[in-house]
């Protein structure tokens, strides 16, 4: 059931992939029915909080009228950073289920662990490494196409 969700986060992904983002996708499900589904908006919407994570739990916020999403799982491709973790928190998420980890601004086990480390009122479950290889491979290849784009050096991203 993990490899199927997180295989629909991954054409949220190669959504956000095709527009010029970065590919990231995130699946929201309640009761093995998928609630939610986002990609990356960053660039085109100019707007930092555009991120798959947020946008999913808005729409699923909206679609049972309600911030607490205490019963509901979220499958993302890539770990979310602390903006992103703070809202699983805020929003009460049961679970997230993570592709690949983000060594430079991961919040949830790699960088920092923002849903085990601190107390705060309400606890995320975190399981990693759903389709890791697949998730990595679809940031690896857009960041080797950006670079061949824009012609800038490995380091600046």
């Amino acid at each position: 059931m993990q490899e199927k969700y997180m295989k629909l986060a991954l054409k949220e992904a190669k959504k956000a992939y095709n527009k010029g983002e970065i590919p990231v996708g995130a699946i929201i499900v309640k009761d093995d029915i998928i609630i939610a589904k986002a990609h990356n908006l960053k660039e085109i919407k100019n707007d930092t909080t555009k991120h798959a994570e947020i946008l999913a739990i808005q729409k699923a916020s909206k679609k049972l009228n309600s911030w607490r999403l205490e019963n509901c799982e979220m499958y993302v491709t890539l770990e979310p950073c602390s903006m992103c973790a703070g809202a699983l928190i805020q929003s009460r998420i049961k679970k997230v289920y993570i592709g690949t980890m983000d060594y430079k601004t991961g919040a949830c086990g790699s960088v920092l662990n923002l849903l085990k480390d601190f107390k705060f009122n309400h606890i995320v479950d975190v399981e990693t490494g759903i389709l890791s290889k697949e998730c990595e491979q679809i940031l690896k290849e857009f960041f080797k196409e950006l670079r061949k784009n824009k012609k800038i050096q490995k380091g600046d991203l």
